[in-house]
């Protein structure tokens, strides 16, 4: 359930007003103690510097009328010294300029900017991180925009058609269609069934003992971070009488080898199973964190207060408890189930029989990486994004209900 926004009094809004502005003098009144304190301590080294310097004049004078070997050191012990000491003046300088020039750009805008300033250590540890995020994230989106709405290959300058690549991705691409019929069948079923599947064995794990849990934690994780691990399905589902499947049906049921990945009927189902197989990563491991933090004394007030058995302590205790972890794994899930590309491929093939297992990334990869058609695969990438948003918008609004 969203939460109601808070309204304030007028006398709260002036005790909040007044305590910002006592917040602002009291950030004026400890750069003024660290502006007088550097002061302090420039000046000492001002005049040191100005003693060594005219040493450093007549050692050099000395050292030109009598070039000897200790005339020489005694001249670079000066030297050195000087140099220290320019160092040391120049940083407290810097340091005095600085502070000016923030405070002055501070007091000369708005709240954003007082914010900004009384918070800059803050924001000065994210700069780095969201630099990078802006480069190599948030840029490319918006580029992936600009070009999809031009004809783009490469070889020549984009040129601007407007929405020609999103009409021929809807009413002349057939293939585009099928992908995304395969896109949201294997979303709507793996996404959920993976989010139900990863938090169901974190909660039954984290009931075990520490050793035996840390041992299944290992266990359930392990085949997100194996390797090869589609050559194992491909011996399962083998076409031949070697195939694991095939020896079964054959056996037990007396059944021809079926050509599994080369049925279009079975390369979807296919594709799910190996999909939900690989799909306990970091989300699963996110569920077990929050359910080793939760708080346990919550657990003794809810039975006082009636709650009388484990669902009821599932939903009204843990749940909230763990509302970050919850959406941290939506957003990891919904994000796999829409990007499936690398599961089709190496189980299906690229492009699969009558694109059967053909989904909106492999296309994408079809238009951008093989064909370099940038304009159009950018279209694609756009689409999607907006399907990836659109879930995410569902599923965070579906987990603010949760508890309630």
């Amino acid at each position: 359930m969203r939460k109601d926004k808070i309204k304030l009094t007028k006398e709260e809004k002036s005790a909040l007003k007044a305590k910002r502005k006592a917040d602002r003098q009291q950030e004026k009144a400890d750069y003024k103690v660290i502006k007088a304190q550097t002061i302090e301590e420039l000046e000492p080294l001002k005049a040191e510097y100005k003693a060594v310097y005219n040493d450093y004049l007549q050692k050099r004078k000395l050292k030109k009328q009598n070039p000897s070997e200790e005339n020489a050191q005694n001249l670079s012990e000066v030297t050195d010294r000087m140099m220290d000491l320019r160092r040391q003046v120049s940083i407290l300088k810097r340091r005095i300029s600085l502070g000016q020039r923030i405070e002055k750009w501070s007091n000369s805008g708005g709240h954003t900017r007082k914010e900004i300033y009384q918070k800059r250590s803050s924001y000065a540890l994210i700069a780095p991180f969201f630099i990078l995020f802006f480069v190599f994230t948030i840029l490319p989106v918006f580029m992936a925009l600009a070009l999809s709405f031009t004809s783009f290959d490469l070889l020549q300058a984009p040129r601007f058609i407007g929405f020609g690549n999103y009409r021929a991705l809807f009413l002349t691409d057939q293939v585009f269609l099928r992908a995304v019929r395969n896109t949201l069948v294997l979303a709507l079923i793996t996404g959920p069934v993976s989010y139900i599947m990863a938090f169901v064995f974190a909660w039954l794990i984290n009931e075990l003992k520490p050793r035996m849990r840390s041992i299944m934690t290992l266990v359930f994780y392990a085949p997100s971070i194996s390797g090869n691990t589609f050559l194992i399905w491909r011996l399962i589902f083998a076409s031949d009488e070697v195939g694991f499947a095939n020896a079964f049906m054959m056996r037990w049921f007396g059944s021809e080898p079926r050509l599994w990945l080369q049925d279009p009927t079975y390369i979807i189902p296919i594709i799910i199973i190996v999909q939900l197989w690989l799909s306990l990563g970091i989300s699963f491991l996110a569920f077990i964190a929050g359910l080793q933090s939760t708080d346990r004394t919550l657990y003794e007030a809810g039975a006082v207060d009636g709650i009388k058995n484990r669902w009821q302590e599932l939903w009204y205790i843990t749940l909230p408890q763990m509302k970050s972890q919850l959406m941290f794994g939506a957003v990891m899930q919904i994000t796999a189930s829409f990007a499936i590309a690398a599961v089709a491929m190496e189980i299906a093939g690229f492009p699969s029989v009558q694109y059967a297992g053909h989904t909106l990334v492999t296309h994408l990869i079809d238009f951008g990486s093989i064909r370099y058609e940038l304009g159009y695969a950018s279209a694609i990438a756009t689409l999607l994004f907006i399907l990836m948003i659109s879930a995410n918008v569902l599923v965070r609004k579906i987990i603010r209900r949760v508890g309630t």
